[in-house]
């Protein structure tokens, strides 16, 4: 199996990984091919030094690996025409919403399919990317395309496909609940007194910080805040508001069930 792979789509998410590729030298550019055929991105693409193609019969026999990174509306119009490579590469799609049965409809049943979440920190080599394997692929595949999503973000692989939806609801979406998170506590900073930019560079550096320091740290998120919470302090003031009743436990549990039953309605 070679380890050359094709890059379907060079988009904002597939241009941030393949520069995650080639800069961390996991995949050097002379074996990559970028299949776009908008001029401008395939333009910003082989500046990188990739090889470049406008559609899927341009693509080498040999292939390794087929990255799909459009939209997911256009996936059904894409994907079929490189069915003849069902056999010898290992198909990966960060296409949100359609599973590994939908591809094998389209490539076939033999197909090595590989379905990747990615979420947008990934764009800065900061995302989370979880990957679920359908049964035709084999343990080297699964090393190699960890260690090349990896430049990324951080991978985790589930068993269960069914799991993506849950996946959906709290890292792929979870982004967006930070970014709310810093504008509440931005625009509680500026009711306190604040002004906007440094109530602003308060909220993203706490949350910037906090989040560096849970995860390089060997201590538990909850042990973390109680080193934080002096008896009848401060944060102990704001935190019976946040945990009091489980306000908001509640709410975000409340939120991720959301997006999850979403995540089920759109993968129908």
């Amino acid at each position: 199996m070679g380890k050359s792979v094709v890059l379907v789509g060079c988009g904002n998410m597939g241009y941030a990984m393949l520069k995650g590729w080639i800069a961390s030298g996991k995949l050097a550019a002379s074996d990559t091919t970028v299949v776009e055929p908008n001029d401008g991105l395939r333009e910003r693409a082989a500046a990188l030094g990739v090889n470049t193609a406008t559609k899927a019969d341009e693509v080498s026999p040999s292939a390794g690996f087929i990255v799909f990174a459009v939209k997911p509306q256009i996936i059904r119009d894409i994907a079929p025409a490189y069915a003849s490579h069902t056999g010898k590469a290992t198909f990966i799609s960060v296409v949100a919403g359609l599973g590994t049965a939908g591809f094998e409809e389209m490539l076939g049943r033999h197909a090595s399919v590989m379905r990747c979440m990615p979420n947008t920190p990934a764009a800065i080599g900061k995302g989370m990317m979880v990957l679920f394997s359908n049964r035709n692929v084999t343990e080297e595949a699964k090393q190699f395309a960890s260690e090349l999503l990896a430049t990324s973000g951080a991978i985790a692989t589930i068993e269960n496909e069914e799991l993506m939806d849950a996946v959906t609801a709290v890292s792929g979406s979870g982004p967006a609940y930070v970014f709310h998170f810093i504008e509440c506590l931005t625009a509680a900073g500026e009711k306190a007194g604040l002004p906007k930019d440094t109530a602003k560079l308060l909220a993203m550096q706490t949350v910037y910080g906090a989040a560096n320091l849970a995860k390089e740290s060997d201590e538990e998120p909850g042990r973390l805040r109680e080193q934080v919470t002096s008896p009848n302090g401060t944060t102990a003031a704001a935190l019976n508001i946040l945990m009091g009743d489980n306000r908001l436990l509640d709410l975000v549990t409340e939120a991720v069930e959301a997006a999850r039953r979403r995540s089920i309605e759109l993968g129908k």
